[in-house]
């Protein structure tokens, strides 16, 4: 296959490293094992193109998948000629590449939201001014850009004069205007339409894009080419996909915003217009395996947008192992190489019964030794099947075993981890009264609030102070210690009126808690002075544009709504706010890039927990890939590092890691070692207490790109579907027949791993490791 595909001396070296031997897809792909080698990777082939071609034009993308790419070229620029980076160069083949200048190349932005002022820190315009054009020292000059402020519309006037609500109607393309202002919405729609033409024929004028750097959405988007986007597609004005709206969401602020603002962007004839043009799409982690795969093994059409790069000798995929997973050149890897595994042949079978929606019972032999994998299980046999549904049931013992006289703790990255991944699991084990357990949510989430919600709760507790409802405040000492007493009675007190169904005392309990929470961050002595910060707060709020980061007070506030939240969970089972600890890791900061976990600022307050607590069960989510650059993985990174550190000073020799996911992407069956029912009880307390208690996140303004609606549903579906995978293999009646009633009960299973300490920091790589300790 390659022999159609000359890769460059960077590829062919990293190609080599990777140890992958064959490559049947499409479009060729290179493979690294982790996150920041795939910047590594992209920075070195981008770095060996620019060298050859010092007055191209290039096309560079925008978000968080890009953040070690840029990281690494910026470092091997730096340190060109360091012992450190002549070490890099000779070994992926550029030690006799002269040191690049990227100052004249030309730069085209690849797409961005309409309408957004440019302005905002939240455009992709000031992101490439910031990360590239300054970042990189390219040509401010040369650069094509798309900057929405300065795009003409109907009598010269700027779009917040003609699109007021910011929403632009392209249907007006095609029908009459209703009114003067449809008329001029009309106009500037051609207007733009005309802009973007003169756009696609700058780009053509200069050949083409010579080196295209793009991520891939979850529905197979490349630049905002979404799925159903024509081959032959041009730079244009359009709408997107609710899939690519809910990735976009955390960027604007919420689907509230994303779903209602356009895109211009680049099309994918753009992008294959120069026939020698370098065309590389990154993808890190298991969540983009699927699409991944669906690009890299289909002929080109336009349901998978990426295909596209097939036209190109050039096109190319660089993978991390977790993204590459459901390539069929790893499967067969998986499955050819190395010992064989009972895990192998676990997935085998499970795969083959979902292969042919056939239960386990039914399979035969003939059925196995057909089958691509099957085949290989040794010792092939009648029996093989039922080896799995014994390990299967194994599992699902597992999972029923009563635990007694443990110290829980049970961890998230974010509020709500923890409830969508394990509450069933949970709830078994706070049954039990001889179990200690305690809840610890790592960082302060306060990206997942909106400010609208924030204006909402800030001006109802004005209202409840205008009306003497928030009576606390008249009391002499609040102002001095009694803001900090009688935590448990606000919890208490908003839980009795989830149960009365009393709406308006279950709002007051929240503003209750804000008044606390403002009193903290901004040292509030006085009524009049909680009154001038509310009208403070609302009013920054209020100038803020949606999805622009927040002041440090602000994120504050917003991390202690979402921490009061967290609580309200566990009381629904009795735990107290003081075993709920809230870390607010460092690390997360609300801006594009968050930096990378540090020892002493954000592994140490895990070991301090630890010490304190001396937990003989761990519970966290477990993405070692995560879906790349996000708050999984580094959460991750600075927990292995807390356990391996408090195993210096501890015997952790018991200790167990319960490893699990959630609503991002799941466990497969032979990953998993335990199982755990799921009844429609369990799923009901899940719906319920997220419904109750996660007051900012019913309204889902950052939703999964899987599902238009609350994370809670996603969380059920992933559990019913498990099920289905696992009644395939056991038949239907292994459930409704079954001696334990709680295994009769269920419509739903969880996956989790239960690992000992060893195991668990073989799956976690050590946190110098995370970024080879270069940068």
């Amino acid at each position: 296959m390659l022999s159609k595909y000359p890769l460059s001396e960077v590829e062919h070296n990293f190609l080599q490293e990777s140890g992958v031997e064959k490559i049947s897809t499409k479009i060729p792909y290179l493979m690294v094992d982790n996150f920041p080698k795939l910047g590594l990777l992209t920075a070195c082939r981008f770095l060996e193109w620019a060298a050859a071609n010092p007055e191209g034009v290039i096309s560079l993308p925008t978000g968080k998948t890009p953040e070690f790419f840029i990281k690494w070229t910026q470092y091997l620029l730096e340190n060109w000629d360091s012992k450190k980076g002549k070490d890099i160069r000779e070994k992926y083949g550029m030690g006799s590449i002269k040191k690049p200048v990227l100052k004249d190349l030309t730069f085209v932005q690849i797409d961005e939201f309409y309408p957004i002022s440019s302005q905002q820190h939240n455009s992709f315009f000031d992101y490439v001014n910031k990360f590239y054009i300054q970042g990189f020292g390219l040509s401010k000059e040369k650069a094509i850009l798309i900057n929405s402020d300065e795009i003409p519309l109907a009598e010269g006037k700027h779009y917040s004069e003609i699109f007021p609500d910011l929403k632009v109607d392209l249907s007006l393309r095609f029908r009459e205007p209703q009114n003067e202002l449809e008329k001029l919405q009309q106009d500037s729609i051609y207007k733009i339409d005309q802009w973007c033409a003169d756009y696609e024929k700058k780009i053509r004028d200069l050949g083409g894009i010579g080196f295209f750097l793009g991520g891939i959405g979850p529905d197979g988007h490349i630049a905002f080419n979404t799925r159903g986007s024509h081959i032959y597609s041009v730079t244009r004005l359009t709408e997107t996909n609710f899939e690519t709206q809910a990735v976009a969401a955390g960027d604007l602020g919420g689907i509230e915003v994303s779903a209602n603002r356009l895109v211009i962007t680049i099309g994918l004839d753009t992008i294959v217009y120069n026939p020698d043009a370098v065309a590389i799409i990154i993808a890190a982690g298991e969540a983009k395996a699927g699409i991944v795969k669906d690009s890299l093994e289909t002929s080109l059409n336009n349901v998978y947008p990426a295909t596209v790069l097939q036209k190109l000798k050039n096109g190319r995929f660089y993978l991390t192992k977790g993204a590459a997973v459901k390539l069929t050149d790893s499967m067969d890897s998986y499955y050819q190489k190395g010992e064989w595994s009972f895990e192998k042949t676990e997935r085998a079978v499970i795969d083959l019964c979902k292969k042919l929606n056939k239960y386990g019972h039914r399979l035969k032999l003939e059925d196995l030794k057909k089958d691509r994998y099957c085949k290989l299980i040794p010792d092939l046999s009648e029996e093989t099947v039922n080896q799995v549904i014994q390990s299967v049931d194994s599992k699902l013992a597992k999972g029923l075993e009563p635990e007694r006289n443990e110290v829980l703790l049970h961890t998230g990255p974010h509020h709500d981890d923890i409830s969508l991944g394990i509450l069933p699991h949970i709830t078994n084990q706070l049954n039990e009264p001889s179990n200690e357990a305690h809840f610890s949510v790592l960082t302060s989430g306060f990206t997942a609030v909106t400010n609208t919600f924030v204006i909402d709760t800030l001006q109802h507790t004005k209202k409840l102070l205008d009306d003497n409802k928030i009576q606390m405040v008249n009391y002499e000492d609040f102002f001095s210690v009694g803001y900090g007493l009688k935590t448990d009675k606000d919890v208490y007190h908003y839980l009795t009126n989830v149960a009365s169904e009393n709406a308006g005392a279950r709002k007051r309990g929240l503003c209750h808690r804000v008044v606390r929470a403002l009193v903290i961050i901004y040292e509030i002595k006085n009524k009049t002075q909680l009154r001038e910060t509310i009208n403070d707060v609302i009013s920054i709020l209020r100038r803020s544009y949606d999805g622009e980061k927040n002041p440090a007070k602000i994120q504050k506030l917003k991390g202690m709504i979402r921490e009061f939240e967290e609580e309200l969970v566990w009381a629904h089972f009795g735990v107290q706010v003081k075993n709920v600890h809230h870390l607010r890791l460092g690390f997360y900061t609300g801006d594009i890039f968050t930096e990378q976990p540090d020892k002493k600022r954000d592994v140490e307050p895990i070991v301090e927990m630890f010490r304190k607590i001396k937990p003989t069960k761990i519970s966290l989510t477990l993405d070692p890939e995560g879906s790349g650059p996000d708050t999984h993985y580094k959460v991750l990174q600075a927990t292995a590092e807390a356990v391996r550190k408090w195993s210096e000073e501890h015997d952790t020799s018991k200790l167990r890691i319960i490893g699990y996911r959630n609503v991002w992407f799941k466990f497969e069956p032979h990953e998993a070692n335990v199982i755990v029912p799921v009844s429609l009880g369990d799923m009901s307390v899940m719906e319920d207490s997220f419904a109750n208690c996660y007051l900012s996140q019913v309204n889902a303004s950052f939703p999964s790109y899987s599902h238009n609606g609350k994370f809670s549903t996603v969380a059920k579906r992933t559990w019913v579907g498990q099920l289905n995978d696992i009644q395939l293999l056991l038949g239907k009646n292994y459930f409704y027949l079954h001696e334990r009633a709680k295994v009769r009960s269920s419509h739903g299973l969880i996956f989790f791993r239960d690992m000992n300490v060893d195991e668990f920091l073989a799956t976690a790589r050590e946190l110098e490791k995370s970024i080879e300790g270069m940068l």
